[in-house]
């Protein structure tokens, strides 16, 4: 779950909250007043993998393929390979 701040509180533990954002891949959510939207922190990282997962899940045939790659493998379905392996199997 989110840690909710303000602006105020966020000000004055900015390194802690950053601490807690990286470290304990926490989200901080700061509320903000008069009507302005709250804002979220989230790592950087983190907010590079939930894009990349958006851009891959965007296209609906993509997303299918993918998501039955997912319940095949959660069956056992097809063949183990390391990486290695892998990468010679498509001549890289």
């Amino acid at each position: 779950m989110a840690i909710e701040t303000t602006y105020t509180s966020l000000r004055e533990n900015l390194a802690d909250f950053l601490n807690r954002v990286t470290d304990d891949r926490e989200v901080v959510i700061v509320k903000r007043r008069s009507g302005q939207r709250d804002v979220a922190i989230i790592a950087a990282d983190e907010l590079s993998s939930l894009m990349e997962t958006a851009y891959l899940l965007r296209s609906p045939k993509n997303a299918e393929r993918l998501l039955g790659a997912l319940r095949r493998a959660k069956k056992g379905e097809g063949k183990v390979e390391t990486v290695e392996e892998l990468r010679k199997s498509l001549g890289l």
